[in-house]
């Protein structure tokens, strides 16, 4: 550190009535309005970049929780959500934080997985929307929880058969 760069840290230091050690001191970046890793029941939107073609869009929650409604137990789900959009796309922080703010919230595992649904229904209007639920072992069951939306009036393209991606799950089976 130079001469000049010590001395103006010194008064700088004086002057808040602390010590200086030659080092600068970090800088505390400032907290943001709407802090970015906290839990909200907002989703956002972005423009489907391809409103003229069907394509699918697959999102993988595997670290969904909730709270068991009766007894306040965690309750552990891997959620996948698949979407044909229509105009509007889902944007992925928001989904991260949509989904993380049901981790406090008492839920049985059907009415947390159609409201879900409904959300993201409400809020894209896609031509389609699945959403399943692999809710891991309680009480040793397993429960999956399966909702759909279609558009009135969508018809999907003809099936073509190709290989499918994996789709990474902590379920065995």
């Amino acid at each position: 550190m130079t001469a000049a760069k010590l001395k103006t840290t010194a008064k700088a230091a004086a002057k808040a009535g602390t010590k200086t050690t030659g080092k600068a001191a970090p800088v505390q970046r400032a907290m943001p309005p709407n802090p970015p890793t906290a839990p909200s029941k907002q989703l956002h939107v972005f423009p489907n970049p391809a409103p003229q073609r069907d394509y699918t869009i697959q999102f993988q929650i595997p670290e969904f929780t909730c709270l068991c409604p009766l007894t306040g137990q965690p309750d552990f789900a891997h959620f996948v959500i698949d979407m044909v959009a229509d105009e509007l796309c889902v944007e992925l922080k928001s989904l991260k934080m949509y989904m993380w703010s049901f981790r406090d919230e008492g839920a049985f595992h059907e009415k947390v997985t159609n409201d879900i649904l409904s959300h993201i229904v409400s809020v894209t209007q896609p031509r389609y929307a699945r959403i399943t639920a692999r809710w891991y072992v309680r009480g040793g069951i397993y429960t999956n929880v399966m909702a759909e939306h279609r558009k009135k009036g969508w018809k999907p393209q003809p099936v073509v058969a190709l290989p499918e991606s994996s789709r990474e799950s902590g379920l065995l089976g």
